[in-house]
């Protein structure tokens, strides 16, 4: 039996995995207004405190305080099919609920404190993922004249990722014109990943259960946004803002198998390169009634180049400082939207907008990021409980394309491996706003 050497990049994909319905491992989500316009202009329009997620400038719109808070369901839908050994007939077979649905909660406050400034609070998410494909790692196929061949258990598995960003941001007001607006971010992230299956690891080959990758780990890092909006009249404005994502480090319980080794190593962190995000969004109020809105975003994917983990150890021995798990070849992502706002009486506000939302994958593909373009519909409701308060509802539906994914495995003889996958979604969004 051949040796398998590495640490089994598998780790790489902790954090990595695109299973959120957006480019890369990112959220849209932040809010129930958002969701039912497709996100555009919500770096300006401010008709509820959620803005503070895109802009903080635009906190320079409100003259009173504003309180918004919901929840989002994710019911995400992700398959990953026909898995094969390329050039043979083997297949490991497909999992058709390769997803978990996900709760998303968010958090806003503003508080003007004169005519010029406004400080705000808010806590939502930007990143996030969880898949499991692990269903397939035991699923070994036994060749006549061939023996049992394992499934590809580095590729497949359970990736949990779970973040929240707690931002505080002022705003400053310099005319009736223009406005401009900066933020901290404190990001907590935490990550869960296993990739255990049957491997020819025992005497004279044989199968045995083999835990290659248990990884439970997670940290804080420090990010930032700054923006500006400017208004050319009350019905017409557009706005701008750049998030400075971190490279952002867990630590915990990070353990691979060395096979070479013949021993589990221990890392003490994982380090994660966090993509950049810019924005430019208008709105305007065409009618007393209507009025559209548009964003276009780019978010730097370029810039996630390579996972790293550090201070590897054995029975608490040092036995390497550093190393390079996987590199990735990842295009900068844009994403287009547009929408429409129809006040319909003084209760009830409708609204529905589209997104195309570009993948970041280029040439080198993988069955744990298995992304494609994507396409949003969306539409949402508000109502007025009273002159202060209300309640808004947003529902999208995401449908993405199908994708032949090609990706190597580690595994000895197991060569190139191919699957099919598709991520679909519907998210449903709630929340509650008031201005005081």
């Amino acid at each position: 039996m051949k040796t398998f050497n590495k640490t089994l990049i598998a780790v790489s994909v902790a954090l990595a995995s695109s299973q959120t319905l957006a480019a890369g491992f990112q959220l849209n989500s932040q809010s129930a207004t958002g969701i039912g316009r497709a996100f555009s202009g919500d770096a300006v329009i401010a008709d509820n405190a959620s803005v503070l997620s895109r802009n903080p400038a635009a906190m320079a719109l409100f003259d009173e305080k504003a309180l918004s808070f919901g929840v989002t369901y994710a019911d995400i839908s992700v398959t990953v099919k026909d898995v094969e050994k390329a050039g043979t007939p083997i297949s490991f077979g497909s999992e058709h609920d390769a997803a978990d649905s996900k709760v998303i909660p968010n958090f806003y406050y503003i508080q003007p404190l004169n005519d010029q400034w406004a400080f705000g609070l808010a806590a939502f998410s930007n990143f996030g993922t969880g898949t499991d494909t692990s269903a397939l790692a035991n699923n070994a196929v036994t060749i006549p004249g061939m023996g049992t061949v394992p499934a590809p258990v580095d590729l497949l598995g359970n990736t949990e990722v779970v973040t929240m960003d707690f931002n505080a941001s002022l705003s400053y007001r310099f005319n009736d014109h223009f406005s401009v607006g900066a933020g901290l971010d404190l990001i907590y992230g935490q990550g869960k990943l296993s990739r255990e299956g049957n491997l020819p690891l025992g005497p004279g080959g044989a199968m045995v259960n083999a835990n290659l990758v248990d990884v439970d780990a997670d940290g804080f890092a420090i990010g930032g946004i700054i923006g500006a909006v400017y208004e050319f009249n009350k019905d017409n404005r557009i706005g701008a803002s750049y998030r400075l994502s971190p490279d952002f480090k867990a630590t915990g319980d990070i353990n691979t198998l060395n096979t070479q080794l013949g021993k589990v190593v221990s890392f003490d962190e994982i380090n994660i390169p966090l993509p950049d995000i810019f924005q430019v969004a208008g709105f305007h109020q065409l009618t007393e009634k209507f009025a559209i809105h548009y964003t276009a975003q780019l978010s730097t994917w370029g810039d996630f180049d390579q996972i790293t983990v550090t201070d590897g150890s054995v029975g608490g021995t040092p036995v390497v400082s550093s190393a390079p798990l996987k590199q990735y070849v990842w295009d900068d992502s844009w994403l287009f939207s547009v929408g429409g706002t129809y006040t319909i009486n003084d209760k009830w506000t409708a609204r529905a907008g589209y997104m195309h939302d570009q993948g970041v994958v280029n040439d080198i593909s993988s069955i744990s990021i298995p992304d494609s373009n994507r396409n949003w519909f969306t539409a949402g409701l508000s109502y007025n409980l009273s002159t202060h308060s209300t309640v808004d509802m947003g529902l999208a539906f995401v449908r993405g394309e199908d994708t032949e994914v090609h990706e190597n495995s580690s595994i000895p003889n197991m060569g190139e491996i191919i699957a099919h996958t598709r991520s679909d979604a519907v998210y449903y969004s709630v929340q509650y706003s008031y201005q005081f």
